[in-house]
């Protein structure tokens, strides 16, 4: 049964979408995203008002939200993550409710719960079919993996599907077309430039790759580094060097690790390539490499949030991590993380899947110049707290390695590794005799955003700037 429909219009009139009600979206277009804009700019012409929104994530390109903000069509926001774009805007305090920050793993679960009910759920597809059967692998918005988007699917009210990418009758799609109710084509869901990049660089910088190649060495120390190790890194410079190091590694020792997780990069792929892993578990893909592998390797495998991270699933993927590599934009002497605000208390990130992960894995490592810009990192108490420092075992910079006081065993494992191992009180002293003593950072009483940690319990606060 055909469930193509004209426009957007008339999929939003079909769906009973009135004030007051819920509408979701995922992130896995990325910065390329169109959809998000298009919607609720739709919405907006048509008079509906006091809408909450949940997404996955927003990103810079959704800054023209804080237009529907300001007129009312949106009072209420639920996401794991929010660039700088918009960020600015709800730091400034536009919004009279705050913002709800979630984890990757702890939205899926709160929509599976009832506690976020969706009313209506717009999701992107590159290809899809009249029947809403639709995937992200193929079509000219590829973006592989939709596993943000599953929960939303199957479990809201009204499910839309929005494509670029009308095709014959999908066999093997990732989301299947019983969940769904409406089916929209459109010109362009995206710009592909934005949704995934060709390629994800390794960093060149001396400082970085001194962080890379010591996360890679603290891993190999461990003790867990071994046949059927499981790993996930993030898709920034230092990471995928410590990656590509710690991929050498495996390949000198011929270790054969289980899986590799997370939001994919072909770095990821040339490791599974490589016989380091026997297979990766995707959620996200982060550039083209991870695309057509997820497309054309059975080893590839695509899976939801809520498999991914959800604290609610004991067999979630993140439970089964050896090793984790994290960045931060704080980090403080308990080994509290901040990666939702930037040095001036500006919302500029989010928890995504770096709190779940932290929790899951055996060995949450934080990797990190001691500063930027000549402000330190390291302060005697992060402005906010995005992933508490009891799940962080290790903290990488330049001027060397803190583990955690907990974790004397592996402290000492790498003391005898001849690894440089300080306290992170002595790495805190060290960014202040290079860069002084940062001013306190001053805000606002006004609350812009809460913090909500994976088990659903307020985490902290985010006041506006002052």
């Amino acid at each position: 049964m055909s469930k193509l429909v004209s426009s957007l219009r008339e999929a939003i009139a079909a769906s009973g979408l009135r004030d007051g009600m819920t509408v979701s979206f995922h992130h896995h277009l990325r910065s390329g995203d169109y959809v998000i804009n298009m919607v609720m700019n739709e919405i907006a012409a048509m008079g509906i008002k006091n809408l909450t929104v949940n997404a996955s994530s927003l990103f810079d390109v959704h800054a023209p939200l804080a237009e529907h903000i300001k007129s009312g069509v949106i009072t209420r926001i639920i996401t794991d993550y929010m660039s700088e774009g918009l960020g600015k805007y709800i730091s400034a305090g536009i919004m009279e409710q705050p913002v709800e920050f979630m984890t990757h793993g702890g939205r899926p679960t709160a929509i599976m719960q009832g506690k976020t009910p969706i009313d209506v759920a717009f999701v992107a597809a590159p290809a899809a079919d009249c029947e809403g059967n639709c995937t992200g692998k193929i079509g000219r918005s590829a973006c592989g993996s939709l596993g943000y988007a599953f929960a939303d699917a199957e479990l809201a009210k009204k499910t839309v599907v929005i494509t670029d990418g009308l095709c014959e009758r999908l066999e093997e799609p990732s989301i299947d077309g019983k969940y769904v109710d409406f089916v929209v084509s459109v010109d362009e869901i995206g710009d592909p430039r934005g949704i995934v990049s060709g390629t994800t660089t390794i960093t060149r910088d001396p400082v970085g790759l001194i962080m890379a190649r010591d996360a890679a060495d603290v891993i190999k120390y461990s003790g867990l580094l071994k046949d059927g190790f499981s790993f996930q890194t993030g898709a920034g410079g230092a990471s995928l060097a410590a990656a590509k190091f710690l991929m050498e590694i495996m390949l000198e020792e011929k270790i054969h690790g289980g899986f590799g997780l997370g939001g994919i990069t072909g770095y990821m792929v040339d490791m599974l390539r490589a016989g380091c892993f026997e297979e990766l578990r995707d959620v996200q893909c982060f550039d083209l490499k991870a695309v057509e592998s997820i497309r054309t390797d059975p080893r590839h495998h695509e899976i939801s949030a809520f498999e991914y991270a959800s604290p609610a699933n004991g067999h979630a993927w993140v439970n089964s991590l050896d090793a984790v590599i994290l960045g931060a934009t704080e980090i403080d002497t308990d080994f509290n993380v901040n990666v939702h605000t930037n040095s001036s208390g500006t919302i500029m990130g989010g928890s995504g899947g770096h709190s779940d992960t932290a929790a899951g894995a055996k060995l949450a490592m934080v990797i990190a110049p001691l500063f930027r810009a000549r402000q330190p990192i390291i302060t005697e108490r992060v402005n906010c707290v995005s992933t508490p420092g009891r799940d962080i075992d290790v903290f990488v910079t330049q001027y060397g390695i803190a583990v955690n006081p907990k974790n004397e065993e592996l402290r000492d494992r790498l003391i005898r590794a001849h690894l440089p191992i300080v306290s992170i009180e002595e790495l805190k002293a060290k960014a202040e005799s290079l860069c002084g003593v940062p001013k306190a950072l001053e805000h606002g009483e006004r609350v812009v955003a809460k913090v909500i940690g994976r088990g659903g319990e307020v985490q902290d606060l985010i006041y506006c700037k002052k």
